[in-house]
């Protein structure tokens, strides 16, 4: 694995969506208590950013068409979107969140940014 800097943890609002860019790669990032999930930041139905929707029950919802991707597995929970959105691997030390983007661990295409 390799993970890479992503931000401070104390910069991530409980339960709201922030996008980052990880080695080039547009991550939305959701922390929950000290809990902390990463997906591709590109809705899979519309190239819209992900970090721009809501958190809703365990998934983020897009704010252009209202699908939602559950955060843990990536696939939408509800229409438009029929594709799953790659998940990524977060591990916090000493307060920094890093991620890998390396490889999806859900095993989901990544699209073209």
């Amino acid at each position: 694995m390799a993970f890479a800097p992503a931000t401070a943890l104390a910069d991530l609002p409980d339960a709201a969506p922030v996008r980052v860019e990880v080695d080039g790669v547009p991550v939305c990032l959701v922390r929950t208590g000290d809990a902390v999930r990463a997906v591709h930041d590109v809705c899979s139905h519309q190239r819209w950013s992900l970090a721009d929707g809501e958190i809703v029950d365990g998934a983020v919802e897009c704010s252009l068409h209202g699908s939602t991707f559950d955060l843990d597995t990536g696939r939408p929970r509800t229409l438009p979107a029929v594709t799953p959105v790659p998940t990524y691997a977060v591990r916090v030390t000493d307060g920094r969140v890093e991620v890998d983007v390396a490889g999806p661990t859900n095993g989901a295409a990544v699209p073209a940014h």
